[in-house]
């Protein structure tokens, strides 16, 4: 018979009291269970806080630990307990969660781990402890919720995220960022860079002076719209947003948050409102200068018109009556003459759906010069035509025809009296505009001093019997109303070219 001395029994009952408090102190479930070769399961130790873990009622005391399990564990979690008992014998470490029912708390979530210990008769010993994770799990349960909530209004309002870390200079990249550039619509790492080396060159400046702003506390956050390439080689308008959230002991930014959002279609609008507003102003421009046209002109030949019918009233005098009546006439015809213009003003202006065509140019050139042929004949004028011969436009047939013929009468009319005159026609295409330059070597214009009054209506810089000042006007509303523009180089005593934007 072995014996002990007293002060080892000692040594042991105080140790064995000792790991008792520990036990009875910590707020999870201390078991021990064996796993036989073959057979049951069998629980050789089980703390007493089974008792409060799982709320066991008196009666419920004296049952083997596997029906108290068995009666608290969810249904649908139970054979997944008992078969990662199984699947963890041949490990070292067995971990599982799982949920169960109380009689006054409810469903509860618990997690156990236990170290697992092989014998030599084939069983395995799980050392082990049961802890209640239900705050754990209700938390990650709240943060997931979070999180989908988080994600789902980034996606119903269409912003990425952007999260730079700005020590590495690596920036996270939301899905919806990459998006925007036509990547994979995947959350992403890069550097910088990535995203800076896409930035238009026209935009980088401003964009880094902004950036820098925030950085130097200029600003209280960081705002810029720029234009970024996409995968596909075309540009987006994206409006970055962002704040520093992070700052070192010295001040320095160490990470900035922001936002990425694409304002394309808003920057597409503010194009055709400022294109609208352009035309409005273009349009009030041309009404003010019909109302002036109306007010002076038709009030000028009113005026004559009443003063001679006054002195025609009046006279007596058979030889005034007469020379009256002369001027008169001259007043109405001149005065037809206006209306006409007017008229003719009103229908390029208000004509809603303006007639197109494929029109080659030549063609009408021809026409042009055919009907000119007198004139071309009488003052010896060159014509050099450098236009191919397939040249075509799409254009109003007999809008085309009025330039033309405006464009040339009036190179020859105000040809240089110590030269011949020379017209030459010549088209190119530019950024696939196609622009028509008439260019003659004629008297040219004082562009400082008629520039601005070049196209107005009754405008004239020669001293020209046959000069109305009444062509260029209709022609300059001929061509806008196509969606085309006509721009005049000038040099007095040298000549003049004028260019014709064509809008197809």
């Amino acid at each position: 018979m072995e014996t002990y001395e007293y002060s080892d029994l000692k040594y042991l009952e105080e140790k064995n009291n000792f790991y008792k408090k520990l036990l009875f102190q910590s707020p999870d479930l201390i078991f021990q269970f064996n796993l036989p070769k073959k057979g049951k399961l069998h629980f050789s130790f089980l703390s007493k806080s089974v008792i409060t873990h799982f709320e066991l009622a008196p009666h419920e005391k004296s049952n083997d630990a596997i029906t108290v399990l068995k009666s608290r564990i969810l249904p649908e979690d139970y054979l997944g307990f008992l078969q990662s008992i199984h699947e963890s014998r041949l490990h070292r470490e067995w971990i599982h969660e799982f949920r169960a029912v109380l009689p006054i708390r409810g469903l509860r979530w618990y997690k156990a781990t236990a170290t697992v210990c092989s014998n030599e008769d084939g069983s395995v010993d799980f050392y082990g402890k049961v802890t209640d994770i239900t705050a754990y799990k209700e938390q990650e349960l709240r943060l997931k919720l979070s999180e989908q909530r988080f994600l789902f209004a980034l996606e119903a309002s269409s912003e990425g995220i952007w999260d730079l870390d700005v020590k590495t200079q690596k920036v996270f990249y939301s899905s919806q960022s990459m998006k925007m550039l036509e990547f994979e619509a995947k959350d992403t790492i890069d550097s910088i860079d990535m995203w800076d080396n896409r930035v238009h060159p026209s935009d980088k400046e401003q964009y880094l002076v902004d950036i820098q702003l925030h950085i130097n506390n200029v600003t209280p956050y960081y705002e810029n719209a720029q234009r970024v390439l996409t995968q596909s080689g075309d540009y987006k308008w994206i409006l970055s947003r962002g704040k520093i959230i992070e700052r070192d002991a010295r001040n320095r930014p160490l990470r900035i948050i922001g936002t990425h959002t694409d304002i394309s279609a808003q920057k597409e609008k503010e194009k055709v409102l400022q294109q609208t507003v352009e035309i409005v102003g273009a349009q009030n421009s041309r009404l003010l200068n019909f109302a002036h046209i109306v007010s002076h002109n038709l009030r000028s030949h009113s005026g004559n018109i009443k003063m001679l019918l006054d002195i025609i009233s009046e006279e007596s005098d058979e030889e005034i009556i007469r020379e009256s009546f002369t001027h008169l006439r001259s007043s109405s015809h001149a005065l037809t003459q206006t209306i006409d213009h007017l008229k003719e003003l009103v229908e390029i202006q208000t004509e809603l759906i303006h007639k197109r065509e494929n029109l080659n140019i030549n063609t009408f050139l021809g026409k042009t010069l055919d009907i000119l042929a007198e004139e071309i004949n009488k003052n010896k004028v060159v014509i050099k035509n450098n236009i191919c011969s397939e040249q075509t436009i799409t254009f109003n047939p007999a809008y085309l025809e009025s330039i033309l013929l405006n464009f040339t009468s009036n190179a020859i009319k105000y040809s240089h009296p110590e030269r011949r005159p020379v017209i030459s026609y010549s088209m190119v295409v530019k950024n696939s505009q196609k622009i028509l330059k008439i260019r003659d070597n004629g008297l040219g214009i004082n562009l400082e001093r008629h520039g601005k009054k070049i196209f107005g209506m009754y405008k004239t810089f020669h001293k020209n019997q046959d000069s109305r000042g009444i062509g260029l006007f209709i022609t300059k509303n001929q061509i806008e109303a196509m969606g085309g523009t006509v721009a005049v180089q000038s040099q007095v005593g040298k000549g003049t070219t004028f260019k014709i934007y064509f809008n197809e």
